[in-house]
């Protein structure tokens, strides 16, 4: 079935905070997950390692990356 309507024309944007890529150890894709403090990703951090591997991505701010690995692109 196709989708009715018109197609968004307004490409799609980060929402802001933190965010965390967890995968599964030996997989090639991910999972970006995303937390509203500092605080709570140092949790998820401490919660997903046991059993996955967690890369932390940065913090998004005003549609930018704030540090990390992207530090300075837009999102």
């Amino acid at each position: 079935m196709e989708k009715k309507g018109r197609p968004a024309t307004k490409p799609p944007t980060l929402k802001e905070g933190f965010y965390l890529d967890v995968r599964s150890k030996g997989s090639s894709s991910g999972v970006k997950i995303r937390r509203d403090t500092k605080a709570d990703m140092e949790f998820a951090i401490r919660q997903y390692e046991r059993s996955k591997t967690v890369t932390y991505l940065g913090e998004v701010r005003a549609g930018r990356w704030v540090d990390g690995k992207n530090a300075g692109k837009k999102t």
